[in-house]
Formats: C-alpha cells, sequence, structure tokens
C-alpha cells in the first residue's frame, strides 16, 4: 500500500501543477492537494475516516454536478461524437473540459476508497487484538 500512496501523492501533485493554467484552478488544485495529502498521510500509516468521508462527499457532489451540468457528460454522451474525447489533449469544446474533469475525480474517488477499505481493516485488526 506503501508504494500505491507514494505514486498517487505523485501523480495528484502533478494534476494540481497542471491545473494551474485551467479556467478554474482555485476549484481543482485544492481537490487534487486534497488527494495527495490523503495519500501521503497513508504512506506515513495515518488513516483519518474523517478525511475519507470529507472526500467522497465533496468529489461525488462535483463529479453529481458535472455529470448533468449543461454542458457535462451526459450533454457529450448524449449529443456529441464520442471520440472527441481523447483526440487531442486540447479541450476545445466545454463537455471535453467536464468529461474529463469527471474523469479525475472518478480517480480521486477510487484512490480515497481504496485507502478508506486499508483504513478500516486496519481499525478492526486493531479492535480484535485489543
Amino acid at each position: 500500500m506503501k508504494i500505491f500512496n507514494i505514486l498517487f501523492c505523485i501523480l495528484f501533485l502533478i494534476s494540481a501543477a497542471l491545473q494551474y493554467n485551467d479556467a478554474d484552478p482555485y476549484i481543482w488544485i485544492p481537490i487534487y492537494l486534497y488527494g495527495a495529502w490523503i495519500c501521503y498521510m497513508a504512506t506515513k500509516g495515518r488513516y483519518l475516516p474523517w478525511t475519507y468521508a470529507l472526500g467522497v462527499v465533496v468529489y461525488l457532489g462535483f463529479a453529481g454536478y458535472y455529470l448533468i451540468f449543461k454542458h457535462g457528460v451526459l450533454d457529450w454522451f448524449q449529443h456529441h461524437h464520442t471520440g472527441d474525447l481523447v483526440q487531442s489533449m486540447k479541450a476545445d469544446k466545454p463537455w471535453i473540459e467536464e468529461t474529463r474533469e469527471v474523469g479525475g475525480l472518478l480517480i480521486l474517488l477510487i484512490v480515497l476508497a481504496i485507502n478508506w477499505l486499508t483504513a478500516g481493516r486496519k481499525s478492526a485488526k486493531i479492535l480484535k487484538n485489543a
């Protein structure tokens, strides 16, 4: 788990840095830094359940918003060519940007869920041994 968390800590830090030139960096930099911080704390063996709950609420809230947003994932899926998403790195259409942001949130949610499950197992093991 330590290598997993080191890897994702680095990836989330890079992702936060890449948001600097985004249209809304004040939203996405903290989102990715929070994911990096959670992974960093896990590398130190500090699993904080309330941080996972907070992350799930925030990440799911943003994902839900971008899912139904005017130019969000559902709009892209229903009205646009699905190949547009991966053709180029330039997000010149709004639905491409929103869909990719939901992808980032899903990665954050998966990593957070894995750490949360690990935290639950570690606390159950501690309680069992006590």
